[in-house]
């Protein structure tokens, strides 16, 4: 019986692509704009991310988020070493500079300034050159991507030879030599992300009185990290957070204070429905079409129960195959866009999350397409 439910549903050729191919795109885009969404808030926090080594992050109170600069006097860092309980502290800067390319072009960039001694806070990863070349004269250090990428475009969008060690820009109409790529994660705006020393932001940066905007601590071993964050707060008037809240505080205010959440839920709500209703309308059609053959085997001793199981396997069967469709699309997606401007990141709770959809898209769709085969009188198939 089993085998006649799919014979039935793969003779009709026309319904059962239509079936899968709506399938397939519910189950894409349950799956893409998540990911897409997860991808944008990982990179909402990726400055955080890349810095291992720091216990605490100490800003201006009113700072909401990793890219909201508020900047503070330099006489803050040292009020900070002097709090007890801390091992060490640098300065930190976090900002936008405009960069003029040889070809001069402009681009807006994201501006870091890490300590000169240490170079705690510059990128986790190189890929070219020495975070420690950052000590040669205008040295700064570029992300990978975008030196192959929109540092390499004209303003029509041509492209030509990609930025490497040795290339140069201005950055304010300052001469900056670029001595290594790294391979950080990019930001949420996708813009270039550039490295310099402290002390050299202020020479890129001269016309800016403050440029300190986070001051990043390491306590002492075995030292209670809130009453750490207590005192900075209590003797200095700074915000201090640990890592995981301030990461925990910058995904907040992009899921809550930006419509990012509400755009993204949406869309995936509106195909949801969209692709669910032309899959069910399709299928319950196709039931509708096949009423009289149902209606035989009812007559034959079919009972509802069984009539349902062969209703529910085709269902299920089409929203399978529809789901792995639709996730092998996306999951090719992934691997197109990866390590480009556009973030994603695919995970099991993302796939598990579409498989429920579609499970329970399936399930509801036949349990409505089973209404008529269940309301059948097989004395009404016999006298049509």
């Amino acid at each position: 019986m089993f085998r006649l439910a799919l014979t039935m549903l793969i003779n009709e050729r026309g319904k059962y692509l239509g079936i899968i191919a709506a399938l397939s795109f519910t189950a894409l885009m349950m799956a893409q704009q998540p990911a897409i969404f997860l991808g944008m808030l990982s990179r909402a926090t990726a400055l955080i991310d890349d810095i291992p080594s720091v216990d605490l992050w100490v800003m201006d109170p009113n700072v909401q988020y990793s890219d909201d600069s508020k900047p503070l006097q330099d006489a803050q860092l040292y009020r900070v070493k002097g709090i007890a309980g801390v091992e060490w502290a640098v300065p930190f800067f976090s900002g936008s500079i405009q960069a003029r390319l040889p070809d001069g072009n402009f681009r807006n960039c994201i501006f870091y300034g890490i300590d000169d001694a240490t170079f705690i806070g510059g990128p986790a990863k190189m890929v070219e050159g020495r975070i420690t070349d950052l000590r040669l004269s205008d040295g700064v250090i570029v992300d990978a991507v975008s030196a192959r990428g929109v540092l390499a475009q004209t303003a029509t969008g041509e492209q030509r030879a990609p930025l490497g060690v040795g290339s140069t820009m201005e950055l304010n109409d300052l001469r900056a030599s670029i001595v290594g790529l790294h391979g950080g994660a990019p930001n949420v705006q996708s813009q270039p992300i550039i490295y310099t020393t402290y002390n050299r932001v202020k020479f890129f940066k001269s016309s800016d009185r403050k440029l300190l905007s986070f001051i990043l601590v390491k306590l002492q071993p075995g030292v209670d990290a809130a009453k750490v964050v207590h005192d900075i707060r209590r003797y200095t008037g700074l915000a201090a957070y640990t890592k995981a809240e301030f990461s925990a505080m910058s995904s907040n205010y992009f899921l809550f204070r930006t419509g990012i959440f509400l755009n993204f839920g949406t869309s995936a709500l509106i195909s949801f429905l969209i692709g669910g209703s032309i899959a069910a309308q399709t299928f319950y059609n196709f039931t509708l079409d096949h009423l009289r053959y149902f209606g035989v085997l009812k007559a034959m001793g079919a009972s509802s129960r069984l009539l349902f199981a062969m209703i529910a396997l085709q269902m299920l069967s089409a929203g399978a195959i529809g789901f792995g469709v639709g996730i092998g699309v996306v999951t090719f997606f992934g691997v197109v866009v990866q390590g480009n401007t556009i973030a994603f990141n695919l995970n099991y709770w993302i796939v598990g999350g579409a498989a429920f959809a579609i499970l329970l898209l399936s399930l509801g769709t036949a349990v409505l397409s089973s209404r008529p085969v269940r309301r059948l009188e097989p004395a009404a198939v016999f006298r049509g």
